[in-house]
């Protein structure tokens, strides 16, 4: 049976601590890494598209052991661009830990969004 969590809100500093929250009440102890992922998509948003857009966080888990998550932004023209970070940055390391720990990620657009979602094996 697959169970789906769907959360609206607004991509805020405070709103990664309720993902956070949110995905381990939805999915129990076993899901550090998707809690990594919505954390670093969803502080991607407030960088790149800034603070108080909206976003939309889907997740869905399978009884395959497999879980989907993705988090839909406003706007479609600011794609994820994966960089090397330099020893001392503190920043540019997010799609690094997301291809890291997810078995396959990518980029929908739609014509007034962006999903980045990414697919990982439940812990």
């Amino acid at each position: 049976m697959r169970t789906t969590l769907l959360l609206e809100l607004l991509a805020v500093p405070g709103a990664v601590r309720t993902v956070r929250r949110e995905l381990r009440r939805h999915l129990g102890d076993g899901c550090g890494d998707a809690q990594l992922c919505a954390s670093e998509l969803l502080s991607n948003v407030i960088l790149h598209v800034g603070a108080g857009a909206p976003v939309t966080v889907q997740v869905t888990g399978g009884c395959d052991g497999r879980t989907w998550l993705a988090v839909t932004d406003p706007e479609p023209s600011a794609m994820p661009v994966r960089r090397t970070a330099c020893r001392d940055e503190e920043r540019g390391r997010g799609l690094a830990l997301l291809e890291a720990v997810a078995l396959r990620w990518g980029v929908r657009r739609g014509s007034g969004s962006k999903t980045v979602w990414c697919e990982l094996l439940r812990e």
